[in-house]
């Protein structure tokens, strides 16, 4: 129905007076309201539709983000961002004789119930993460000269259980100079960004996914807010399902018939306890994808991302396809695959360099 929708206001807006019309209105409401955030505020109250879903997901993701905050689970959101802000706090000049005292009694709780779970062998947990974890510790409590009684608590919480967790007796995960791992130069590195082009047309041909777990161990190196990684790639190369979730996005219309590998990049709301990082979850997918689509380049395979309109209709299907939760927002859709060689990508001219750059400008 949506799409039907869509493709009678099409034909309509092709109509050149109701084009002008559709122009001419949408002028004088965004006009007429646009000076007063009040007005504005009255036009969504009602329009509740157009912001509702990612306010109910804002509002559910911290909902579960408090309700996980002690609950065992395979990442622990909580942990992840403490122990970074420990490494944070490691790195700095002068480094103060006692820091982190308001919080490092909950993140060795935190560390406590991973650790647990890591003595359960039904339980599924990151041993990645509860080592780094370990590791910062160590090197927190090491590191510490000065006298605080919370700091004491947790240093003595921590000797309870700092010993059950299997590592190397040095700390290997902390705080570090800079290496420098890679002789890629820049021209290389703009030759690689040149090459990456949209690609919609594929070869019939399965990706392995070996490849494509090499290329999310690139993504998963992408910056992001206090190493959250509040994202999840879901990924399908099942034709069922493949059709099935290429057909939701209008972007796919066309050529989504030959897409043989599909990425749903979803954010996690659930990470967040505030909503002042709402759009976090939008940032760091995008970042990830980006690198994600850079390593799919050196691999041989291509890809493009497909546009996930918010609209409600849309988002339920998905939310109901995928089975997310309700603070699960989709970011967007990837296509990847290996390109047909006889097929033609746009050129996409980019913008001057001097329309997307300025130095030293307040205004």
């Amino acid at each position: 129905m949506l799409k039907l929708i869509k493709n009678i206001a099409r034909d309509l807006l092709a109509i050149t007076w109701i084009r002008r019309l559709y122009v001419f209105l949408n002028r004088v409401v965004l006009e007429g309201l646009g000076f007063s955030r009040i007005l504005i505020h009255v036009y969504y109250f009602f329009a509740p539709l157009t912001f509702n879903r990612e306010q109910s997901a804002v509002w559910r993701g911290r909902r579960d983000y408090y309700r996980q905050k002690n609950r065992p689970r395979v990442s622990h959101v909580g942990l992840r961002r403490n122990v970074h802000r420990l490494e944070k706090a490691l790195i700095m000049q002068p480094r103060r004789p006692v820091f982190a005292a308001d919080y490092i009694v909950e993140t060795v709780e935190f560390y406590k119930t991973m650790a647990n779970r890591a003595r359960t062998v039904a339980e599924p947990y990151d041993a990645d993460e509860l080592e780094w974890a370990h590791d910062v510790l160590r090197e927190y409590f090491a590191s510490i000269t000065g006298e605080n009684s919370k700091i004491d608590a947790a240093r003595a919480l921590f000797a309870t259980v700092e010993t059950d967790v299997p590592g190397d007796l040095e700390p290997e995960r902390v705080p570090r100079p800079k290496q420098q791992l890679s002789s890629i130069t820049y021209d290389e590195m703009l030759a690689l960004a040149q090459q990456r082009r949209s690609v919609r047309w594929y070869q019939d041909k399965p990706v392995p996914h070996e490849l494509l777990d090499q290329a999310m161990l690139v993504a998963r190196q992408a910056p992001t807010a206090c190493n959250r990684l509040p994202y999840e790639f879901r990924i399908f190369d099942e034709p069922d399902m493949v059709s099935k979730v290429i057909s939701l996005p209008f972007g796919a219309a066309g050529f989504g018939q030959n897409v043989k590998t599909v990425v749903v990049v979803v954010g996690k709301l659930s990470s967040y306890f505030s909503p002042r990082d709402r759009h976090a979850i939008y940032v760091d997918s995008s970042l990830a994808a980006m690198s994600f689509i850079f390593a799919l380049e050196t691999l041989g395979l291509s890809s493009t991302v497909i546009n996930w309109p918010d609209l409600e209709p849309l988002e339920r299907t998905m939310q109901k396809t995928l089975g997310l939760e309700h603070s699960d927002r989709v970011v967007m859709l990837m296509a990847v695959g290996y390109a047909d060689p006889k097929a033609l990508v746009p050129y996409s001219q980019k913008k001057a360099l001097d329309s997307i750059r300025r130095y030293n400008e307040f205004d």
